[in-house]
């Protein structure tokens, strides 16, 4: 089993228009609600495909009808840590061409009560989970080394630790030793303090991390694919998306294809290649809806067991 947790979970409600209108009255042409935060997003892709996973979410008492409801709705197992209060929406505007532009609340404030809460819920529901997954930002007041404790936790109990965040709590995060990290370009440059311009910019930096400890770096480059890095080597995988709805949660579904591949004992370069088909199957879906198997059959996905270091990245 895969246990997600969400320390700053979310409403995700997508709104598409046609085009938008910056200082105009813009129409909406679909309007529709999601249970949100990146620890859900893998949680809900790993259900939509038959994976095993546990979404474990505090959530104010004012939301957890709803949002209980919205995980129910996508078949996700879960189980709340009741707080004060309502939780956080997320506004996405999502236009046809692709283009999104996000909204997004600072989330519920905080106190060292609640940290201890969310430890203690995650102690009590880890018996038997082969990862322990933690995803996204911290609401305010929420302490910075939160994931690093989780960390700590985890493998006291012989249990892999796959990270996804930014800023001060990766930093925490990264002297803990998870198993896996997955900065995307620009969260590893803020990591690194320097541009990262091409992939052996890339790989060096995450070639760092591994010389830390970390066994596993995944680094998300949107239309250049992704890389997987390890001490044994590096993959690159690629893949063409034509059409692309919306971007949000694709990063998230990508950690869960890698999450899904390797629970099933896949090879880096096959996990690489899962990871890159479920991010690039998201990215043709509207809102931050997760790919089922049926959307899965049409990515084409080239693996690169040698990539080209000169390759300069693009800005997306």
């Amino acid at each position: 089993m895969i246990v997600t947790v969400t320390p700053n979970p979310s409403i995700d409600r997508t709104i598409a228009v046609e085009t938008l209108e910056r200082g105009h009255v813009n129409r909406a042409t679909s309007v529709f609600e999601e249970p949100g935060g990146k620890g859900v997003n893998v949680s809900r892709a790993l259900a939509a495909n038959g994976t095993s996973t546990l979404a474990l979410v505090p959530v104010g008492h004012d939301s957890e009808s709803t949002f209980s409801d919205l995980l129910t709705a996508a078949s996700v197992p879960h189980s709340l840590v009741d707080q004060p209060g309502s939780v956080r929406t997320n506004i996405t505007l999502a236009e046809a061409d692709g283009t999104t532009t996000k909204v997004n609340e600072a989330g519920r404030t905080c106190d060292p009560a609640d940290t201890a809460a969310l430890i203690d819920a995650v102690d009590s529901h880890i018996a038997g989970a082969n990862w322990l997954v933690g995803c996204g930002s911290l609401p305010p007041g929420l302490d910075t080394d939160i994931y690093a404790r989780l960390v700590e936790l985890a493998h006291r109990r012989g249990i892999r630790v796959a990270i996804d965040t930014s800023d001060a709590p990766f930093a925490h995060a990264v002297a803990a030793r998870p198993d896996v990290v997955k900065p995307n370009r620009h969260e590893l440059e803020e990591f690194a303090g320097r541009p990262l311009e091409t992939l052996g910019d890339v790989l060096g930096a995450a070639q760092s991390l591994v010389d830390s400890g970390i066994t596993t770096v995944l680094v998300s480059l949107g239309s250049d694919g992704a890389v997987a890095v390890t001490a044994s080597g590096v993959t690159h995988a690629v893949a063409v998306v034509d059409a692309p709805r919306s971007t949000v949660a694709a990063g998230d579904c990508f950690l869960a294809g890698w999450l899904h591949a390797t629970s099933r004992g896949a090879t880096d370069s096959d996990a690489l290649a899962t990871a890159v088909r479920w991010g690039s199957a998201a990215v043709l879906l509207p809102g931050s809806a997760v790919p089922h198997p049926e959307d899965l059959t049409t990515i084409n996905v080239e693996v690169l067991p040698s990539p080209v270091t000169t390759l300069k990245l693009t800005s997306d």
